[in-house]
């Protein structure tokens, strides 16, 4: 029961916190768009959202596959978890180029070379994409948890 508890705790704790930080990358990529921002802001909050990705992939495959909620044939049958998870493979595949990108940058801070902040209002806008399809992804769960079922 312990666990349980602890793998919703996190996995809420990384919504909100991951929701928070992708919205403070793209506010801080666009003050850097207008000249006015850092790029070690942006990496800052892209950081804090890296690891909130990986928490909210980790805890939910485990609650979803690993027998610490409703079970697996649940989710697999529920059609706001597949809503969920098309909302999550939507940010993965939008999440692609500033994750390359920032990775670029980081390696080119770390050799003293300047950092191409070209794309920064792209990867901006793609940011809060991101933010609203995380609360797509919540209202779709809450749903779920709740067994709503449509059709």
């Amino acid at each position: 029961m312990l666990t349980h508890w602890l793998l919703a705790a996190l996995h809420l704790l990384a919504f909100g916190l991951g929701f928070w930080a992708v919205l403070t990358r793209g506010t801080n990529l666009r003050r850097l768009a207008k000249g006015v921002g850092e790029v070690r802001s942006v990496l800052i909050a892209d950081n804090v959202w890296g690891i909130c990705a990986l928490i909210l992939l980790v805890t939910g495959g485990m609650r979803a596959f690993g027998g610490y909620e409703k079970g697996t044939d649940y989710y697999l049958q529920q059609p706001l978890f597949h809503l969920k998870m098309t909302f999550f493979v939507l940010i993965l595949l939008l999440e692609l180029a500033p994750m390359v990108s920032l990775i670029k940058w980081r390696i080119a801070l770390g050799r003293g070379a300047a950092v191409d902040t070209a794309r920064a209002t792209l990867f901006a806008r793609i940011s809060h994409i991101e933010g609203l399809l995380m609360l797509l992804m919540v209202i779709a769960a809450t749903g779920m948890a709740r067994g709503v079922m449509f059709g």
